[in-house]
């Protein structure tokens, strides 16, 4: 998937103002060209926000219809990391909902945020080439 580098940074900037919690979203784009970015609040309780996430059902809807009134799909949806690394963790894989939608994952662990794509199912997990540009 490419993504351009101002829309990792939107992603990025997510990450930092949810921390020390999961931020949550959705990529909207072409083919698997990623072009929007959908914030979206995480509605996990916040007590589990820092170790786990779920896309508010109001945001992911509204994600929705916007990509239905520009012509756009969902290409990926994302969440963070705030002290772990950029791979799935055993919550992320238990609790996919999406085969066949990658899932980027951004790291606030190092200074230097990371970010790596994933195609995520219960039982499997295959990284996806993540063109940045």
């Amino acid at each position: 998937m490419q993504i351009q580098r101002a829309l990792l940074d939107e992603v990025i900037a997510h990450a930092r103002a949810a921390a020390p919690a999961e931020c949550c979203g959705v990529l909207l784009g072409t083919a698997s060209r990623a072009t929007l970015v959908c914030p979206a609040r995480n509605a996990v309780e916040p007590a589990d926000a820092g170790r786990r996430f779920e896309i508010d059902p109001r945001d992911h809807f509204a994600a929705l219809r916007l990509a239905r009134q520009n012509g756009l799909s969902v290409v990926a949806f994302y969440h963070s990391h705030p002290r772990g690394p950029e791979r799935p963790s055993p919550t992320d894989m238990a609790e996919a909902m999406y085969p066949g939608l990658p899932m980027l994952i951004v790291s606030l662990a190092e200074e230097t945020p990371a970010a790596r794509l994933f195609l995520i199912e219960r039982s499997s997990v295959e990284e996806v080439p993540l063109v940045v540009g």
